[in-house]
């Protein structure tokens, strides 16, 4: 049997098993169509593109899921959260990255690896021979999707997925708004200037959703249907959801002073956060959209604050693929039909950044070891890798099985130390029993492979 994997796609996960299938001694070959072959949201053919927000989310390994699997990446050795960390940006808790900075490091460091081959053929088929790993992200090419719908005998499962738009720095009026991260979080003065605020009163935000509800949007073919991911909803959808729901969400209030009026409350506060390390782009936090280009413009001026904004990307949205993955793959991401094929990365069902990379690492590692002749056992469903590996390969219902980021509620429930009550002990408990449960997991997998 042929020795080198082959890994379709070079996207968080695609060039997270590349590493470490390299790493464990094995040859191969990264199967990444762009630039050759463009799509709606990337703007470059480097490997580990981020064409939405540019943040890993909260960096916590003690209170929060996705900062738990961070602790884990870094344990296990991964080269995404490796160039992450290198190439960080101040954002309060969370792991922030320059976009550019970070993709251009990824996809050095791999080209410099002595077992990794980039080629820029696009895959249209699943191969019958040798070993694969699919990690064509939610923007699989239509010709591939096509194939994988032939091969599985269902319907490729999709949903819309929208991204937020980018602002140049000098087109914002800081006279207007000030930087502060929610409830002054970071040690640093960097840190606590990663946020920029535009505060808005109850009438300013109450045209905004006017202008939100009543602006041009992209519509749908006829016969489709927009079955949005809830963490990554589109503004207007969470307006329509009701007048206040947005002021409860990403335009809440609490935890920031105005600094040029102290003693105002705002009645909502839009956020920037800086998106490259020169501090010259922002993007709008939590601001995707699917209103048609000239709409966001007028309607995004409307922002104290941005009434002269240049913006450096808009907004978009489209289609976002994924398979039925509790349906179709076996507890080692491998296609039940073919299992000489893996799948990895968000068209396996799993949302975010973080969590592609995640299972990116799983199907890398356990794509060597086959080829090594040293077989895997998966990681237990207490640590947070396993977790999401167990919800995607069964644990979620087939039938009603949509995209998940990591969370607590996917783990085995678990009781607080010493009898202690309350979230915070309860957070606590499940980040303890899973660094203790994952570290097991590395060691045996160590032993195993001497």
């Amino acid at each position: 049997m042929e020795d080198t994997l082959h890994i379709v796609g070079g996207g968080m996960a695609g060039a997270e098993a590349a590493w470490q299938a390299a790493q464990a001694g094995v040859d191969v070959v990264v199967h990444e169509m762009r630039p050759r072959t463009g799509t709606f949201a990337h703007r470059t053919g480097n490997l580990a593109e981020m064409v939405c927000s540019n943040s890993f989310r909260s960096d916590d390994d003690e209170q929060n899921a996705v900062g738990l699997l961070h602790w884990e990446m870094r344990a296990a050795g991964g080269l995404l959260i490796a160039m992450a960390d290198r190439h960080s940006l101040p954002a309060g808790g969370a792991l922030a990255v320059d976009r550019d900075a970070f993709s251009a490091a990824v996809t050095e460091t791999l080209r410099a690896h002595p077992r990794v081959r980039i080629s820029g053929d696009e895959i249209t088929t699943l191969p019958d021979a040798g070993r694969w790993i699919f990690a064509t992200g939610p923007l699989t090419s239509p010709a591939l999707a096509e194939a994988i719908r032939a091969e599985t005998g269902q319907d490729a499962l999709a949903f819309f997925d929208a991204i937020a738009p980018i602002v140049h720095f000098d087109s914002i009026d800081l006279d207007r708004v000030w930087f502060q991260s929610r409830y002054d979080k970071g040690e640093t003065e960097a840190e606590r200037t990663a946020y920029l605020n535009c505060p808005m009163d109850r009438a300013q935000y109450e045209a905004f959703i006017d202008a939100l509800l009543t602006a041009d949007k992209t519509e749908f073919r006829d016969g489709e249907t927009a079955g949005y991911f809830d963490g990554c909803l589109p503004i207007e959808v969470m307006a329509e959801r009701g007048r206040e729901t947005l002021r409860h969400g990403p335009m809440k209030p609490v935890g920031l002073t105005n600094a040029h009026a102290p003693h105002i409350k705002p009645y909502a506060v839009v956020q920037l956060r800086r998106d490259n390390a020169l501090g010259t782009l922002y993007n709008i936090v939590g601001f995707q959209t699917k209103m048609k280009y000239g709409a966001q413009t007028a309607v995004f001026r409307m922002i104290p604050g941005l009434e002269q904004a240049r913006f450096a990307r808009l907004g978009g949205i489209h289609r976002n693929t994924f398979i039925n993955s509790p349906r179709l793959l076996d507890g080692a991401m491998r296609l039940r039909s073919r299992p000489n094929i893996r799948f990895a990365g968000q068209i396996t069902g799993v949302e975010g950044y973080v969590e592609s990379a995640a299972m990116g690492l799983l199907a890398g590692r356990m794509a060597a070891a086959e080829i090594l002749d040293r077989p895997l056992a998966p990681p237990p469903p207490e640590t947070a890798m396993g977790a999401l590996l167990a919800h995607i390969t069964g644990g979620a219902d087939a039938r009603t099985f949509q995209p998940m980021n990591v969370n607590f509620g996917l783990f085995p429930p678990v009781e607080a130390r010493g009898g202690r009550r309350g979230r915070p002990a309860r957070y606590r408990a499940y980040t303890d029993r899973a660094k203790a449960a994952f570290a097991d997991w590395l060691a045996g997998a160590d032993r195993h492979a001497a």
